[in-house]
């Protein structure tokens, strides 16, 4: 299959490229040059935030996988542009270019965070929440998934909602990455009432193996993607404080914890059945 990869050149991109590249033609898109090139993978630098640079693509192209983001997304409103054109305006031209290039399938990356907190965990019919609670970011994500699912008469379109992806190479502000760093260096770990959220995260090498199991799909779907293990953020802490030599600090905090819990079971059947615990994965992020 010939697939354009948008994203590639972040934690689950990056990893998905390698996946695929064995029996597939790569195109990545990347906001920049990458330092290390994956052999045989033809490199797209495009800045998704602006309006051009698709025309550099493929005219033909089986199948594409969404899942750029912008990095602004924690500087709102500031940044509200830089949001909206990468999470949303550059949805709405990469599903044109698909619909153009004959591609079977589009695949996009959303957030497990659309569904609110609760003390259940969500099913992917689960109710969404007033819109204008989810804040600018989610909003975002929720309007492309809107935008996808309008594309499933004419598409093989698969919407995956994300769960705390973890793995080498991310991002140090991320959650578990920020996690390890604070715990080696004994900064406190506040959490929500006695052990703090309940989240089940996810290693990456099984979120990319979602991704390609989903190329095969036909129809429209919607996909929690987890991992199979439900823990809480003490656990977690507690965990990372093993592999570092350190126990965490908790002071107390008497707010309320806010879980956001992933019911897996579509995943497990239609796509893949997660299996590195945390115990197991959260070795690769103890190196900077």
């Amino acid at each position: 299959m010939k697939i354009l990869i948008t994203g590639a050149g972040g934690l689950l991109g990056s990893h998905a490229v390698k996946q695929l590249i064995g029996s597939n033609e790569i195109h990545a898109l990347v906001h920049s040059a990458p330092v290390e090139a994956v052999p045989d993978v033809v490199y797209h630098v495009v800045d998704l935030a602006g309006s051009d640079g698709l025309g550099q693509l493929p005219d033909e192209i089986d199948a594409v996988i969404h899942l750029a983001q912008s990095a602004r997304f924690r500087e709102f409103p500031d940044q509200a542009a830089d949001v909206f054109n990468v999470n949303v305006a550059s949805t709405a031209r990469l599903l044109e270019y698909a619909r153009r290039s004959r591609a079977r399938a589009f695949i996009l990356a959303s957030s497990g965070g659309v569904y609110g907190t609760g003390d259940k965990a969500f099913k992917e019919n689960a109710v969404i929440p007033q819109h204008g609670q989810l804040g600018y970011y989610l909003g975002s994500k929720l309007c492309a998934e809107v935008l996808a699912q309008n594309y499933a008469s004419l598409l093989n379109v698969s919407v995956l909602r994300f769960f705390f992806i973890y793995g080498r190479g991310q991002k140090r502000s991320m959650l578990l990455p920020r996690l390890v760093d604070n715990i080696r260096a004994g900064v406190p770990i506040t959490l929500q009432g006695q052990d703090g959220i309940r989240i089940n995260p996810i290693h990456v090498s099984y979120a990319a193996l979602a991704l390609e199991s989903c190329l095969q799909l036909t129809g429209s779907h919607t996909f929690n993607i987890a991992g199979n293990e439900i823990l809480t953020m003490r656990e977690i802490a507690e965990t990372i404080g093993r592999a570092v030599g350190r126990e965490p600090v908790f002071p107390s905090d008497s707010v309320e914890p806010r879980h956001l819990i992933a019911n897996i079971d579509a995943m497990k059947v239609a796509l893949t059945v997660p299996k590195v615990r945390l115990a197991q994965g959260i070795g690769e992020l103890l190196l900077p």
